[in-house]
């Protein structure tokens, strides 16, 4: 029986033959995985680095329909999102929780903010429709006076009144790596830092073999199976290079931007979507869970650097706190950013004929599956929302490779770390909310080892017992793995991150194997991350 452990995965990697091979250890292609393993199919998954290291990690942490969507008509679009929402409510509670949203109507007069009201409640009215109100609440229109108890640093000047929906929130690195666990457990082999380097063929031109390289130790590894699904988000024209039988390009690639600033600089208890002035879209408030902070995100804007290393600049740290100053009172400036991340949007490039929009922003969500024959499965496009019908979708596709394909069991299936415990108290509370049943596991270590109830990183609310199990039972292998997804430390608050990076690493040493210099080489791996990240942003450390 598959176990969640690299070293035996890399050793079922080359001894078996699959049924399939999915490429890409992110939101979808660990929802493929889960997908094909609960039909029957003996399924690899592989990534070139850590779990959703890439766009997966990177999101607005939200789990929702899009009301913008609606403006751009794309109405199936957003019932599929909503849908999609109620299921991941349903199959990770524990994971993905309801958030109200304020939508505050800032205008300079009465008239203007009349109309901002009709054209709300309308977009309200029909997001409730497809099915918003299945969350438990329809929106419902506040007066200014209750808007400001949720925002008080809002310009009451300007504020006409709000409007308040429900949507939900959820940690998008932890659903990607609970969804791997959970496809182990139902007989996939997964494993991290594997990378696809070529496909070997047979006699009739189709893929029988994925050339694999192991990042960690060098080594080469040739992967059986009989067909493959590239799930590689922005990495997926690279993927097909290897192929060597695809013209053009499918991605387009959208930087979105987000940053982190202290609770009393902008204090907000719901999430709040304030417009950009001049630039038809809406920005983000959102409460971090984790400690006193709040999150402001996201751009939307173009992208042709290296896919690997996507930064946030001066001009997006300018964009976002100029729109949230222009509602607030806040005048937040770069002196208050305590953690920035920055992430790419696997946009569709248009099909032939199609208007290619120069504003990322107008590009669909939608994704697209593609059977690209010879054993190889392409999805593409989409939200971390939807991640589950893409895969189903996907794994629908590869019946020519692999015969008949019962129906979806994933659209009630729940997730690693569901149970019945329940958590008593706040700390029980903070640990259920990022292990679920694995919370228990964590509680054991504290009880045994009291110092791993310390909390190494000064402002957020993290323990070491919670380092130590993500080291032992979570396929993490760096420092970075540990504060970057494993918790989201680094995002939150990278500066205090730092300072505690050494408590950590000496934490986990005993358990990863790793030696007095390894530990001081991943610390100094970290704090060079730290600056760069900082130095991109115009930020100073």
């Amino acid at each position: 029986m598959p176990i969640f452990a690299r070293d035996r995965a890399l050793e079922a990697l080359v001894e078996e033959t699959f049924d399939v091979v999915v490429l890409g250890a992110g939101m979808t292609g660990a929802g493929v995985a889960l997908d094909a393993a609960t039909r029957g199919l003996s399924v690899a998954l592989i990534d070139a680095s850590d779990f959703a290291a890439g766009t997966s990690s990177k999101s607005s942490k939200m789990v929702h329909g899009g009301l913008r969507y609606l403006q751009q008509r794309e109405f199936r679009l957003v019932y599929e999102n909503l849908r999609e929402r109620q299921r991941l409510l349903h199959n990770a509670p524990y994971l993905v929780r309801p958030l109200p949203f304020l939508i505050p109507l800032m205008a300079t007069n009465a008239l203007a903010g009349r109309a901002l009201m009709r054209g709300y409640a309308s977009a309200l009215r029909l997001y409730d429709l497809s099915g918003g109100w299945k969350i438990g609440q329809r929106h419902r229109r506040i007066s200014a006076d209750e808007a400001l108890a949720h925002l008080p640093q809002l310009r009451p000047d300007y504020l006409q009144g709000a409007f308040i929906y429900m949507d939900a929130r959820g940690d998008d690195a932890r659903v990607a790596l609970t969804l791997a666990r959970s496809a182990v457990e139902r007989g996939a082999w997964a494993a991290n830092y594997v990378r696809a380097v070529g496909f070997a063929r047979d006699h009739v031109g189709r893929v029988c073999a994925v050339s694999a390289r192991d990042e960690l130790s060098g080594a080469a590894l040739s992967i059986q199976t009989r067909c493959v699904v590239n799930a590689t988000g922005v990495w997926a024209d690279q993927i097909l290079a290897l192929g060597d039988h695809v013209d053009g390009h499918v991605i387009v690639p959208a930087k979105g931007v987000h940053l982190s600033v202290r609770r009393e600089r902008l204090a907000a208890d719901v999430a709040a979507v304030l417009s950009v002035p001049g630039d038809r879209r809406s920005i983000f408030l959102v409460p971090f869970e984790d400690g006193p902070y709040t999150f402001i995100g996201t751009t939307d804007t173009a992208y042709e650097g290296e896919l690997n290393d996507p930064e946030c600049e001066p001009q997006d740290v300018a964009y976002l706190l100029k729109a949230v100053n222009t509602a607030t009172s806040s005048d937040l400036t770069p002196d208050d950013v305590t953690g920035v991340w920055a992430g790419l949007r696997p946009l569709l490039r248009p099909r032939q004929g199609e208007r290619l929009s120069e504003r990322t922003a107008d590009l669909s969500r939608r994704h697209r599956v593609s059977d690209l024959g010879a054993g190889i499965v392409q999805v593409t496009g989409g939200k971390w929302t939807t991640y589950r019908q893409m895969a189903q979708d996907a794994v629908d596709a590869l019946s020519p490779y692999v015969g008949h394909l019962g129906p979806t069991r994933t659209k009630d299936l729940s997730l690693h770390g569901v149970s019945t415990w329940r958590p008593h108290g706040e700390f029980e509370t903070h640990l259920y909310q990022r292990f679920g049943d694995d919370a228990r596991a964590v509680l054991d270590l504290i009880e045994q080892d009291q110092s791993l109830a310390q909390r190494p990183i000064t402002g957020l609310d993290y323990v070491l017992g919670e380092f130590v199990y993500s080291a032992r039972e979570e396929m993490t292998h760096s420092l970075i793995d540990l504060l970057t997804r494993r918790t989201r430390a680094h995002l939150i608050d990278a500066r205090a991150s730092l300072a505690g990076a050494s408590r950590v690493a000496q934490a986990v040493a005993p358990v990863l194997g790793w030696s007095d210099a390894h530990l001081e080489a991943e610390v100094a791996a970290y704090r060079g991350l730290v600056l760069k990240e900082f130095a991109a942003a115009g930020l100073v450390l």
